[in-house]
């Protein structure tokens, strides 16, 4: 994906300065050193969680695209590995590699040996001003990777067309590839049997929010409130946000192995996440259960950090449940994630004026989950270094140093999942409902989290508090 030169506008010289690496996070990835962005090729295989990501092994700006690598068991904790797909330099071209996904080529379709692991991406040649889709295929569970002499696989000879995102489809017995025309704001749907032909099924475009381009498509079945029998297809899309930020939006629709019928009429607008950092998000591939992850990509814009630069979100499971307002999204930390065996807890707390201070809690990795349940208070809440997430009636206001959101909650209790870790807050209501995300860099010495209540009581049902490790 290209934002390079919106981020280059973005990101002060603070970045090439030394400064203080305690603000690196603990449980959300990042690289050892320089800059990542959009995460790629998300593949569980062998007990392991694969994540390679855009590169720059050089430099903590934007540049030299290539596919970082590393791996997991726990998706906390993370090995980082030798880049596995470097951009490739001749006299008379450069190919970065910009962002695409991986598949486990079980049945050898391919040719390139059973249980091959592909990657299709898009090569990015500047000097030709063109994007197309290239395969490389692993043999030794994606460590390394060739490429495939008959590349590209997939050319429309255009300047903008990228980020393929590719499934197997078990019914059809064919793979399908989900890719943009960023500026025609439109994904188109491809087949094939062998990942190196690939025939146009259709496109779906301009519905939805068009303020800004399309980029890093996914399109995903999953159970309506799990019912295998109510599938629903979720097409997620980075554009914007609800402001136009930096944001994902999806769709909720059908997909006959063709087409993709969108469930809205063209002018509704549903969004993934509510703050302007959380994009390029895709889910992981050959996950087992069927379960659906996703990562996203959390963009910088002002981080003062060095020596890398860019982080990615916690891993979020997806579902689709039925609400009053028809079936919509909902996100969770992944259930894979293993907490701290023995939290801090709090049950049947009443707060008055004096706020609830966590006092034991000094680092700024903290992963909060607390009830609030009645009382008198006009309003209510957390305060964390930079930020207050604060609930007044049916409305939810998350403020922070640089940046505000309101939120429309229902009346009743309110479940708020915060998972702070040292730059990085990501806010989960109500169980996934909705979520928004933002960046702060407070200072090591600026770290007190308390709860709170302004002009009466509130009460706490259930306060759970680890420090993940």
């Amino acid at each position: 994906m290209k934002l390079f030169h919106l981020l280059c506008c973005l990101l002060p010289l603070a970045t090439q300065a030394q400064v203080d690496t305690t603000q690196r996070p603990v449980y959300h990835f990042t690289p050892a050193k320089n800059w990542i962005n959009d995460p790629n090729g998300l593949i569980y295989i062998n007990g392991q969680y694969h994540l390679y990501y855009q590169y720059n092994p050089y430099d903590t700006k934007w540049g030299h695209m290539s596919w970082g690598h590393a791996v997991s068991s726990d998706l906390v904790h993370w090995k980082h590995l030798p880049v596995a797909i470097p951009e490739v330099e001749k006299p008379d071209t450069t190919t970065w590699i910009f962002s695409g996904s991986a598949v486990l080529d079980k049945s050898n379709t391919s040719g390139f040996g059973k249980n091959a692991i592909v990657a299709i991406y898009t090569a990015d040649q500047p000097k030709q001003q063109k994007e197309s889709q290239f395969i490389a295929y692993s043999n030794d569970g994606g460590m390394s990777y060739q490429q495939y002499a008959g590349n590209p696989v997939v050319d429309l000879h255009k300047k903008d067309f990228r980020d393929p995102n590719v499934i197997w489809l078990e019914k059809q017995q064919h793979w399908l590839m989900t890719v943009a025309l960023p500026g025609e704001k439109k994904v188109q749907f491809y087949k094939s049997t062998d990942l190196k032909h690939w025939t146009l099924l259709s496109e779906f475009g301009n519905q939805g929010d068009t303020r800004k381009i399309w980029e890093c498509p996914s399109l995903t079945p999953i159970n309506v409130d799990g019912d295998p029998k109510k599938t629903k297809w979720l097409l997620m899309v980075s554009s914007g946000n609800q402001d136009a930020e930096t944001g994902l939006q999806y769709f909720t629709g059908d997909f006959d192995g063709k087409e993709f019928k969108n469930d809205h009429d063209a002018a509704h607008q549903q969004f993934v996440d509510f703050g302007p950092t959380f994009y390029a998000a895709i889910p992981y591939n050959n996950l087992p259960g069927g379960k659906k992850t996703m990562v996203g990509w959390l963009m910088p814009s002002n981080q003062p950090a060095y020596p890398w630069t860019g982080s990615m979100s916690v891993p979020r499971d997806l579902a689709l449940k039925t609400t009053p307002q028809g079936v919509r999204l909902f996100q969770q930390p992944s259930g894979v994630i293993k907490l701290p065996a023995h939290p801090f807890e709090k049950q049947d707390l009443v707060i008055n004026d004096q706020p609830f201070v966590l006092e034991q809690f000094k680092n700024n990795t903290n992963w909060i989950d607390v009830t609030f349940a009645g009382g008198t208070a006009a309003s209510y809440g957390i305060k964390l270094p930079q930020a207050e997430i604060s609930c007044n009636g049916e409305e939810l206001v998350i403020a922070w140093k640089d940046g505000k959101k309101t939120l429309t909650v229902p009346k009743g209790a309110l479940r708020l999942q915060v998972l702070q870790d040292k730059s990085s807050v990501e806010v989960f209501v109500n169980g996934g409902a909705q979520v928004l995300t933002f960046l702060v860099y407070p200072a090591k010495e600026d770290h007190e989290v308390s709860l709170f209540a302004k002009q009466g009581n509130v009460k706490v049902k259930s306060l759970k508090v680890w420090e993940p490790k």
